[in-house]
């Protein structure tokens, strides 16, 4: 990819990402693969006043062959000084921005007790510097960079380089970098996504019902609290906007915990651990994953499933049009960060804390009293589909629909 894009890129991370402050450190997690992206952002980094800038390389290959030879119990056991390193980057008050460039079947041969297994230890190892970035104490970003074998998966009739430079292409629009000014094409998109909160923030919601042709019928209620976040966000400790998903299209919350009744069935595949889940279903009772099957993946679903407690709850639900920009390349990314913002979804396990008012302030057991899910699992898989209806019911009685046929009804 050119120069240019490269630095835009970073600018647009740096700026509208976490929206770096002077003096401040900023730690950056990526693959080895992305350097040339990675070196641009600590330059503009620097030049943008932070103190320090810190980096934490990752591999596929070196995973893969983590999960080949280490033993179950090596993988279960996480060294002190990852901890400590987490924890320290909380009382460094860090910025932290996330490179994530996965093949979507690149552990496809590992088994799945092995996966599930590092990354239970892993989830509760770095549970505080979890926590903290949920609840926006720590400003945030997750963004993109291709590799031929996730490119190869998208556009798997295409030579390496070809499909690389589609996926590179994809991104770029995604992220509006081929915006005439991204900067305020973000501005824009961002006050859309607030406009909408409102009007769901003001209604008062009490229960939102999906229906669709491929078997979703399902309804959950929201807690008395909550609220919808979409586009910035507010950093909870020093009131500084960022944006934590690049790209995002979506309109979040955090719904009743006991609250979900019904089926949901998924209308995109799900790439989770190197795997893949498709063609799955999930079905609630009184807040609680009663049943659920896949296609494939069955495993690894269950795997998710069967984490812990909060793992057979639902901690997210997300709104997001069938036109999405995102749906609308026609490009099925075989990655949330994209696949996410391509179709209205939920996500199993821990709740967002800022999604009810004052959550943020709140410990474990206030978080559940408030209606909130907590576990070591967050993994999000999208039921949106072009006939999808959602109505929404308040708590005055009235109703209205917030969805129709796929498309925003407000």
């Amino acid at each position: 990819m050119t120069k240019k894009i490269i630095s835009n890129y970073a600018d647009l991370l740096i700026k509208v990402g976490v929206n770096l402050q002077k003096k401040e450190k900023l730690v950056i997690s990526a693959p080895v693969i992305a350097a040339d992206l990675v070196r641009e952002i600590a330059n503009k980094a620097y030049k943008n006043g932070a103190r320090e800038v810190e980096v934490l390389w990752n591999d596929e290959s070196l995973l893969r062959l983590d999960y080949k030879y280490r033993s179950m119990k090596s993988l279960a056991a996480v060294p002190e000084w990852a901890k400590m390193q987490r924890d320290g980057f909380i009382d460094e008050r860090v910025c932290y921005i996330v490179i994530a460039s996965h093949d979507p079947e690149a552990l496809k041969k590992v088994k799945t007790e092995k996966i599930a297994t590092a990354r239970r230890a892993k989830n509760l190892a770095f549970a505080k510097f979890r926590d903290y970035t949920s609840s926006n104490k720590i400003r945030w970003t997750i963004a993109a960079y291709p590799n031929k074998a996730w490119a190869k998966k998208v556009f798997p009739q295409d030579s390496s380089s070809v499909a690389m430079k589609k996926l590179w292409n994809a991104i770029i629009a995604s992220v509006r970098l081929d915006a005439d000014n991204p900067m305020k094409a973000w501005e824009e998109h961002q006050n859309n996504l607030q406009r909408r909160c409102k009007i769901l923030n003001d209604a008062k919601i009490k229960k939102l019902t999906y229906k669709n042709s491929i078997g979703t019928n399902f309804s959950v209620s929201m807690p008395k609290n909550y609220l919808f976040c979409g586009g910035a966000e507010e950093g909870a400790l020093d009131g500084v906007m960022f944006t934590a998903n690049m790209p995002t299209e979506e309109v979040f919350s955090s719904p009743e915990r006991l609250s979900a009744n019904g089926k949901l069935v998924s209308a995109m595949p799900l790439c989770r651990n190197g795997q893949i889940i498709d063609n799955f279903w999930i079905e609630f009772k009184n807040g609680k994953i009663i049943g659920y099957g896949a296609e494939k993946g069955y495993e690894n679903l269950k795997s998710i499933i069967e984490s812990d407690e909060g793992s057979h709850y639902l901690g997210e639900i997300a709104l997001v049009g069938y036109s999405s920009p995102i749906r609308n390349q026609g490009v099925l990314f075989y990655e949330t960060l994209f696949d996410e913002n391509a179709s209205c979804h939920f996500a199993i396990g821990d709740s967002y804390p800022n999604c009810v008012k004052n959550g943020g302030d709140m410990n474990e057991d206030e978080l559940k009293a408030a209606g909130l899910n907590c576990s070591v699992e967050h993994v999000d898989f999208m039921v949106g589909t072009k006939d999808l209806s959602i109505v929404c019911e308040t708590e005055d009685g009235k109703t209205f629909d917030v969805f129709k046929n796929g498309e925003w009804a407000i």
